[in-house]
């Protein structure tokens, strides 16, 4: 790709894929109806030039993008070759670009440090830091964003996200650029000047732009230096725009004084719905059109432009030949941009720091203010086993929706990176996860340490506090922070909805307490079956480690009130509990006082232990969910 004239090339093109939705069925069996799409489609295109490509809605414009960059799902026979080089996926990866339909940006981020990171991400290490700023600086200059740089870009206009999104692209200097309705939903003037702007850099860079659009205005017909008119997968013209007027003059169409010669000859090769004989009328006048094209139409597919102006181009070599960066850049750079996104720099920033910092202690701290003060009497017991309750419920609900709020916006990027060969699922989970989890430890360690102190849970030692007790206390609900985090993420690869994701881990969650907690119903009473279920959820581990870290052994001779003292014998009205160890003999199987049950519910560290293995496990569920391949439609929804 060292050449300064590139050339790509389409020879006989056929390609047949999904002609219907499908439903979820049909698509996981692999049986959705599927039909040919593009028919023999031969064209060329050079640097330097701006092809469009036309045609009305199921006429193959994105289906044609998807065959140039090897994502089609479906066979495709012919030839696609760049600088008569055959088109692979990796080349396409590694030397051309692709702009979608929909993009979703991280919105906490600003302008440039959103083309920042996608610099660290796609451009090889060898390349310096001042190269890359330099380059990041020369692409907002060449979009027209230097104004918006430090913008947030929650907080750009559609067609400076629209510009932004195509500058993620070209930060690599790609020598083919792909781009799907680049000025959907913008007005006409915005259209123009984004159509001017592809245009330029196609000329200035001697890359090579290809753009689909559904309704071209006349205004942007200068700056087409080719364009290509599909119907149902037929090529109906392609060649050089100049050229195009008189080649439709010359088979008898000319197009009418003060029309639009791109929506007309578009108006031309769409096929006319609205009654029988029309139909019938169109799809007879496109097939003669298409076979008059094939027939005459081979000298306009061909180059007649001038010859580049080699010794003026900036860009001989483009970055992309320097290939990718390593794996440890590649973490560096979303380790990066994901504390970025904490900065209170935007108001999504403050709503991430908020979430992944602030919300736990705030909740505890609501519970501190219930709770206190827990005063030493009988009625205690079932405070404290309340508040241990509340503490494992809520760390576990909070979890669920920091989770579905703060992972989404990293997920949707993971699926357009990874499509573009920047890293892959497990490095992604990863990295994400060594960001992640020593935030969240942070968090519920500070919550933690509001309860655990504030409400006196802990021996008080001749040294000062527990703090032991509290790093038990808060460890073992970190353990089913990040055990309800890994659920609710091993759901959102599958589910596109934040929500749906998230109810649907609340609804795991409740029944995980349900039935393992030992605070709704006791485990000495619970039937056999239900029991050792228990066994195979986290909270069962989580809640004995908490309650026996508060109850057993503690709480002696406990008052029912401050007049009403309760004997050694525990008989009288009021009294129910000697001290600790009994309350936890009503909820837990144990040996007290040689009665041995048969079962041993408490051991601190094992529960301690079992605790973290859950989540470890979890952990390691997600690594080889995102390393199996999924299903293509399953991808496809959070691209598109």
């Amino acid at each position: 790709m060292m050449s300064s004239e590139f050339v790509l090339e389409l020879i006989s093109v056929f390609h047949t894929g999904p002609v219907e939705p499908g439903s979820c069925i049909q698509k996981l069996v692999g049986n959705v109806p599927t039909g040919v799409i593009l028919k023999d489609v031969s064209l060329e295109i050079h640097g330097g030039e701006l092809m469009a490509i036309l045609g009305s809605k199921g006429s193959g414009k994105r289906a044609l993008l998807e065959v140039i960059s090897r994502r089609a799902q479906g066979p495709t026979r012919g030839q696609i070759l760049l600088n008569h080089v055959p088109m692979s996926l990796r080349l396409f990866q590694d030397s051309c670009g692709y702009v979608t339909h929909k993009t979703q940006l991280l919105e906490a981020l600003t302008a440039k440090q959103t083309l920042e990171y996608a610099a660290k991400l796609s451009l090889s290490s060898k390349i310096g830091s001042s190269l890359r700023s330099g380059r990041v600086r020369q692409v907002l200059a060449d979009l027209a964003l230097t104004q918006v740089a430090n913008r947030s870009v929650d907080q750009l206009t559609p067609s400076e996200y629209r510009r932004l999104v195509i500058g993620v692209q070209l930060i690599k200097d790609p020598l083919v650029v792909l781009l799907d309705e680049p000025a959907w939903g913008l007005d006409p003037l915005n259209t123009y000047f984004v159509i001017s702007i592809l245009s330029n850099h196609a000329k200035k860079y001697n890359r090579i732009m290809i753009i689909t659009m559904e309704k071209p205005r006349s205004d942007i017909l200068p700056f087409l230096d080719r364009v290509t008119y599909l119907c149902l997968g037929d090529v109906v013209y392609t060649g050089s725009t100049r050229h195009m007027i008189d080649y439709f003059r010359t088979i008898g169409f000319p197009c009418p004084e003060l029309e639009n010669p791109l929506m007309y000859y578009l108006c031309l090769s769409t096929v006319d719905r609205r009654s029988r004989e029309r139909f019938i009328d169109s799809n007879n006048q496109i097939a003669a059109l298409v076979e008059k094209f094939k027939l005459e139409g081979g000298p306009y597919r061909k180059y007649s432009g001038p010859p580049p102006e080699v010794d003026q181009l900036e860009h001989k070599v483009p970055l992309s030949a320097y290939g990718r960066p390593g794996i440890f850049s590649t973490m560096m750079a979303l380790m990066g941009r994901a504390f970025t996104m904490m900065f209170p720099c935007s108001s999504v920033g403050l709503q991430q720091l908020f979430f992944r910092v602030f919300l736990m202690p705030a909740y505890f701290f609501l519970l501190w203010n219930f709770y206190y003060e827990l005063k030493p009497f009988q009625r205690s017991f079932q405070s404290r086993g309340g508040l241990l309750f509340n503490c494992l419920a809520g760390t576990a609900f909070l979890a669920t929706a920091v989770t579905s709020k703060t992972f989404a916006p990293h997920r949707t990027r993971y699926y357009h990176e990874a499509r573009e060969g920047l890293y892959r699922g497990p490095l992604f989970i990863f990295t994400y996860n060594f960001f992640s989890l020593p935030v969240s430890y942070v968090s519920v360690m500070a919550a933690a340490a509001i309860v655990f102190f504030g409400l006196s849970l802990g021996s008080t030692q001749h040294d000062g506090l527990d703090w032991e007790g509290w790093a038990i206390f808060g460890s073992v609900l970190w353990a089913v922070w990040a055990f309800v985090e890994q659920q609710t993420i091993a759901l959102m690869i599958f589910v596109k909805s934040s929500y749906s994701a998230g109810a649907t881990s609340v609804a795991l969650t409740t029944f995980y307490l349900l039935i393992a907690s030992g605070w709704l119903r006791s485990l000495v009473r619970l039937s056999d079956w239900l029991y050792y279920l228990g066994h195979v959820i986290v909270f069962r581990y989580a809640s004995a480690v908490l309650q026996e870290q508060v109850f057993l052994d503690k709480l002696p001779n406990l008052p029912v009130n401050a007049s009403a003292i309760c004997p050694d014998n525990n008989a009288e009205y009021g009294c129910r509990y000697r001290n600790g160890t009994y309350y936890l003999l009503e909820r837990y199987h144990f040996p007290e006082n040689g009665l041995d049950l048969g079962r041993q519910d408490l051991n601190l560290w094992y529960n301690f232990g079992i605790s973290f293995a859950f989540f470890g496990g979890m952990l390691v569920l997600n690594l080889v969910l995102y390393l199996v391949p999924l299903p293509s439609f399953i991808k496809t929804k959070f691209r598109d």
